[in-house]
């Protein structure tokens, strides 16, 4: 079970004696434990022990499971950074959950959690493990949408929470906090629209990239490669750049697909995501630079990534303003060469 899924189930926390919180994303351990009474922040609960993986003794960690708690119902021991304690003790671990106290909870914090050993099956059967990996792609998405509603009681479209992870990455915290600033942005106004998501979390550098990307669009690569040295020089890294672009450019690539099956190219940018005042714009784009050059935009944006991240030796600057001008679809004379040439 992922962590998330255990954080949206409302349910409260059952009695069992071992939880296993398994992953890199340490904001939802932090998240699962407000949720285990004992566990909170501001718990004054006297029968929560914590220690450290490094220091963690077996023989220790029987004593304090198998020791009463004087104050309160359950003792309860957090052993963080347990990786290496599991490994050396899992034989160990796998005995005492045969027989494991009923008045203790073991809480293990690793990054790794392998299936494939009895330890695995043992704690399914009589406890608890939760995925707390970080979120990718729809998921993340999805959960902060949720986190918008549920949370702050807003209504996030897709595009505008995508615009957020890219502006912000993808930790979960981090998001949290960008989602109730926007939210005290707004006030009592029940929509976040991608407009805010600029003002707030983009700041400049979102705005000089729709600049730069309105460049490309309208056939002004020099403008667009000005707006990228502004970038870089403030320290934006190509691979960043490269997504603000994939964000926009992704979606003609879609418009373009299901227009060449019949759908009416306004409709098409509208059901791919382009916002309604962009749609103009946009399909006057898909328009001059035409059909066989417009369904080559996915191919180019998937070319891009894989040269930046390891595929070329070539410098990451020359590799985007090379994309850009594939992009803008050159009809002037002066630049038709440039554009044939990449």
């Amino acid at each position: 079970m992922h962590a998330t899924e255990f954080l949206t189930s409302k349910e409260p926390f059952r009695h069992i004696p071992i939880l296993v919180l398994f992953g890199s994303e340490r904001f939802l351990k932090l998240q699962v434990l407000k949720q285990i009474p004992g566990c909170e922040a501001d718990s004054d609960d006297m029968s929560l022990s914590r220690i450290n993986g490094k220091d963690a003794e077996f023989r220790n960690v029987m004593s304090e499971l198998m020791t009463v708690s004087m104050f309160g119902d359950q003792r309860i021991l957090l052993i963080e950074d347990a990786d290496d304690f599991v490994s050396e003790n899992r034989a160990a671990l796998e005995k005492y959950l045969s027989h494991p106290s009923r008045s203790s909870l073991l809480i293990l914090d690793v990054k790794s959690w392998s299936k494939a050993t009895r330890l695995f099956k043992v704690t399914e059967s009589i406890g608890l493990a939760l995925d707390c990996n970080e979120l990718k792609g729809v998921a993340l998405v999805k959960w902060v949408q949720r986190i918008a509603q549920e949370e702050f009681q807003k209504t996030l479209d897709r595009d505008s929470a995508a615009l957020i992870i890219h502006m912000a990455g993808d930790s979960l915290g981090l998001l949290q906090q960008e989602v109730a600033k926007l939210a005290s942005l707004v006030g009592d106004v029940p929509v976040i629209t991608q407009a805010d998501v600029a003002k707030v979390v983009g700041g400049w550098r979102l705005e000089t990239t729709w600049v730069m990307l309105d460049a490309v669009r309208d056939n002004q690569p020099g403008k667009a490669i000005a707006a990228l040295e502004k970038l870089v020089l403030a320290g934006e890294h190509p691979i960043k750049i490269l997504g603000g672009t994939t964000f926009t450019y992704r979606k003609l690539a879609e418009a373009t697909e299901a227009a060449r099956t019949g759908t009416p190219l306004p409709e098409a940018l509208r059901s791919a995501g382009i916002m309604p005042f962009a749609i103009g714009p946009y399909e006057q784009y898909l328009r001059r630079i035409g059909f066989e050059r417009a369904s080559r935009i996915l191919q180019w944006l998937i070319e891009a990534d894989q040269e930046l991240k390891g595929g070329s030796r070539a410098d990451p600057r020359f590799l985007i303003e090379r994309l850009f001008v594939r992009l803008s679809g050159e009809t002037t004379a002066g630049s038709s060469k440039t554009a044939a040439s990449v």
